[in-house]
């Protein structure tokens, strides 16, 4: 059945405009219209920015459980639509529906944990009598909302990432102006409408598709007093040196890798690292990129691994059996491909995979490569993974360290004493042992070092960097 097309205007100050450039959005699969999108122009944002001050005198003042009772609403409205959410998601994204079906579920948790923590928001007595001097004084701190926030979010998660950004500024009191990815916007613009719905004040939230030239004032505008972006690393840390004196939050790239011991379970490790490669054509930060196996078990594991990957479908992802559905531009998948001709070119032994059609990209093993190959330096951002052996553990740690990024890694092992040597010596935001480091709850602290970001995600970790910490100091003598 053929989906109807949508129309969308930007959300602006509590209202939808079509007054602007209207877009149409291609669905990644078939290049199909799915829907139109108005742009703002420049003026637009300048509005969005006045209004969002304004917004903020209300919000700021807002008691917290009247900010969790929005976000539950917002929570039920997406519980409420959730198989429409799930089918936009399906549309603009080309995320095979069951995968699109689970985001909408993370996007529910998201914010209904973000109501929890919106009442969380404490803070601290200080005794101030440890000297002579300070006898009869105490003091408290608490927090308060930074003020008007910048949000610039990405395609991948169309809707649990926006709600990364929207749901933590909600529970701090801040208000936004969210610049969504222009491949997937309509999702974006969904949520804007349920936000609206659910009685967050007008201009306390604008959703503005933007050109990157009329988007320059969310990043180097200082009415912002935080900007929080998702996307590639070049482009995150290039914009934090425009932002100013604004705080900065950047959520970036990987090539993550994930450790297999001899003492693991490997089917259940080939099975999970399938899942982390290949879901959603591996277009995620945390997707499995480098898979490392013990020398004892690793032709065993490559058996399992090359058997579970063949056995995934591709094609449209509105297909209920879909697996793996398409990258989001064919040029992402020809940049896949390249880089896996020039692996193979250089010396390295494809497993399977390797085909493209259009915007599709086989699910893709590569051995026998080397740590300088784009396929293991760079972020391949695809269905792709390579698969290499190693003899002494301390040696896999080294080899997943040998990399600019560094946001999750992944380890199969029984041995807790392996366990804890990998969380000293692995140079990552986060270890996940027993697992892939595609492995996110979104309750968790969600971030990395060195190229791979600056900051945390995670409802209360998000919440501290929209707040600023205020003391009050007492004298009662």
């Amino acid at each position: 059945m053929k989906e109807s097309v949508k129309s969308f205007g930007f959300l602006l100050n509590g209202r939808f405009s079509t007054a602007g450039e209207q877009k149409d959005i291609h669905s990644p699969f078939n290049g199909d219209i799915v829907g139109h999108v108005t742009y703002a122009a420049k003026s637009d944002l300048e509005s969005a920015i006045v209004s969002a001050q304004k917004a903020f005198e209300i919000t700021r003042a807002l008691p917290s459980y009247k900010r969790a009772e929005v976000l539950h609403s917002i929570a039920r409205q997406i519980s409420d639509r959730k198989e429409e959410f799930a089918r936009m998601i399906a549309l603009e994204a080309g995320k095979p529906i069951r995968t699109a079906r689970a985001e909408v579920d993370r996007g529910i948790f998201t914010f209904t944990v973000a109501a929890e923590e919106a009442g969380r928001m404490g803070g601290e007595v200080l005794p101030l009598d440890q000297q002579s001097i300070s006898e009869g004084r105490w003091a408290i701190s608490r927090r308060f909302p930074v003020g008007p926030v910048a949000a610039i979010t990405p395609f991948n998660f169309p809707l649990n990432l926006v709600a990364h950004k929207v749901a933590p500024a909600i529970a701090a009191g801040c208000t936004m102006v969210l610049k969504p990815a222009p491949q997937t916007p309509m999702t974006a613009l969904m949520l804007g409408e349920v936000v609206q719905h659910a009685g967050w004040p007008d201009g306390a939230l604008n959703v503005l598709p933007l050109s990157n030239d009329d988007a320059t004032p969310l990043v180097e505008d200082d009415r912002f007093k935080l900007l929080t972006f998702t996307g590639s690393a070049p482009v995150g840390w290039a914009m934090k040196a425009r932002a100013g004196k604004k705080k900065v939050v950047l959520e970036l790239g990987g090539n993550a890798g994930v450790i297999i011991h001899s003492d693991a379970d490997l089917e259940y490790a080939a099975e999970r690292c399938v899942t982390g490669g290949f879901s959603y054509a591996g277009q995620s930060c945390i997707s499995v990129q480098r898979i490392l196996v013990e020398a004892s078990i690793f032709e065993s594991f490559q058996q399992a691994l090359m058997e579970k990957t063949r056995k995934l479908k591709l094609g449209n992802p509105l297909d209920e059996t879909t697996d793996v559905g398409p990258l989001i531009r064919e040029s992402d998948a020809m940049r896949a491909e390249a880089w896996v001709k020039e692996a193979v070119a250089q010396g390295a032994k494809l497993l399977t995979g390797g085909r493209r059609n259009g915007t599709l990209y086989e699910p893709t093993i590569l051995t026998q490569t080397k740590p300088e190959m784009r396929v293991n330096c760079q972020e391949a951002f695809a269905p792709v993974v390579t698969l290499e052996q190693y003899s002494d553990f301390r040696e896999a740690i080294r080899s997943v360290n040998r990399s600019s990024y560094g946001l999750q890694a992944g380890l199969f092992t029984r041995d807790a004493s392996l366990i804890f040597e990998a969380y000293n010596e692995l140079e990552v935001g986060g270890v996940v042992a027993g697992d892939v480091p595609t492995f996110r709850m979104d309750n968790m602290p969600y971030g990395g070092v060195k190229e791979s970001g600056l900051g945390r995600e995670g409802l209360r970790w998000a919440i501290e960097d929209m707040t600023e910490q205020k003391l009050l100091v007492m004298n009662l003598r």
